[in-house]
């Protein structure tokens, strides 16, 4: 059975006493020391941390990790605004978009740094900035990710300027007068030292041809473990071969080129996880399954049933304390939406499949912790299906829980409704 990863069985009644279920509850310490790590990321000629705030986006957690020492990854307008509004400086903001925001001239103005990622978007910013400097995101022919929804690179992958199109990205650039200050790419999820090396000199390849060039972002997608199979990044591992490509590269070229990253999921994942409550548990016959259903669901974490994505589950009974060891029960664990696919314990990679669970024997009202949540879960839910409203958020620091976001009322569900 899975264990409880920062919370105690304590604290974890106290929370839903004091702020109800479902919540999502991170941890300060595990927050700081994910930070710590990726500061630590080896590099030759310096480095700037960006936190994929696409991730988690909650104001608590951008000014924690600002304070720390990282910068800001925005993938669109809207997370360039929320992050600024929160008092991050927007020199410390870089923007790569799929889509352009509306807003970008006065958003260029205020000094955030900018990544085109394909030819229209570069001649929209020579529209707006006739000579100005910017940053090109190419995708390197090569991805990586456990699924093909979190491989971001290949022929597969629509994010980024084909390699290919080199030529023709040359020939914008010289044409529009622009100055290529950065390169990024960016491959998708995973952990192979190799993977990383080779994308590393296919993306100072790119660097080279641009002789203005200063930095080479390699993005993140630092793969992290959820569950007790799986493996975790190290990060000093894949770092090491990408510090002597740099240091190659600057013998060979004669320029110190600046290391980039910006990762999500390592700096999240594991800081946070879901408080909720077993509100019923139905059977199904002898050859069917026993459920428990849960009062969250893909209301606030969608990863299961997009991925297939396996999360811990622990019970804990509702006087605050652990079942008995030993006492197990196989559980399929569903959520609280009308929807067949909410199911957050399908089969590993495959949304599709049913995976029961040995799980400590459970009860009506017994809590039920998924663990693993910070990262994907509250940003990126399926918010107000069946008009259940959002959930709070709370941040334990030095074992006290405070309310980081307020759970969301029915008048604000309404409120834009004409």
């Amino acid at each position: 059975m899975e264990n409880l990863q920062f919370l105690t069985p304590d604290l974890a009644r106290q929370i839903r006493s004091e702020f109800g279920s479902p919540v999502y509850v991170y941890d300060r310490e595990t927050l700081a020391d994910r930070a710590k790590q990726v500061l630590a990321f080896p590099h030759a000629y310096g480095l700037t941390a960006r936190y994929a705030m696409k991730s988690s986006p909650n104001a608590a957690i951008l000014k924690l990790f600002h304070g720390l020492g990282l910068h800001i990854d925005a993938s669109s307008g809207h997370e360039v605004e929320r992050a600024m509004a929160v008092g991050i400086p927007a020199e410390s903001i870089s923007l790569s978009s799929q889509e352009l925001p509306e807003n970008l001239p006065g958003l260029l103005q205020r000094g955030i740094k900018f990544n085109a990622t394909s030819l229209n978007q570069i001649k929209a910013f020579a529209k707006v900035s006739r000579g100005g400097a910017l940053g090109l995101r190419f995708n390197p022919g090569l991805g990586s990710g456990g699924t093909q929804r979190t491989n971001v690179g290949g022929p597969g992958s629509s994010f980024g300027i084909w390699h290919e199109l080199l030529p023709e990205v040359q020939k914008i650039v010289a044409d529009k007068e622009l100055t290529v200050e950065r390169i990024h790419t960016h491959i998708g999820s995973g952990s192979d030292p190799a993977v990383w090396q080779k994308v590393a000199g296919m993306s100072l390849d790119l660097v080279r041809k641009f002789s203005e060039v200063h930095t080479l972002n390699l993005g993140g997608g630092f793969k992290t473990a959820r569950m007790a199979d799986e493996v975790s990044t190290d990060l000093q591992e894949v770092g090491a071969p990408v510090k002597a490509a740099f240091e190659a590269f600057a013998q060979e070229a004669g320029r110190e080129i600046k290391l980039e990253i910006e990762p999500g999921t390592f700096l999240v994942a594991n800081s946070a996880c879901i408080l909720s409550t077993i509100q019923d548990i139905v059977e199904t016959g002898d050859a069917g399954y026993t459920f428990l259903r849960l009062n969250a669901g893909m209301t606030e974490i969608l990863r299961p049933s997009l991925y297939g994505a396996q999360h811990p589950i622990v019970v804990v009974q509702s006087n605050g304390e652990l079942p008995p060891s030993g006492d197990t029960k196989s559980y399929m664990v569903v959520g609280h939406c009308c929807e067949s696919g909410d199911i957050l314990t399908p089969t590993p990679g495959d949304p599709e499949g049913l995976a029961p669970r040995e799980l400590a024997k459970a009860a009506v009202g017994d809590i039920c912790v998924i663990e693993g949540a910070g990262a994907y879960c509250s940003g990126m839910s399926a918010k107000n299906y069946n008009s259940f409203p959002e959930v709070a958020e709370v941040l334990v620091e030095s074992g006290a829980p405070r309310l980081i976001r307020k759970r969301q009322t029915l008048d604000q569900m309404l409120e834009n409704e004409c």
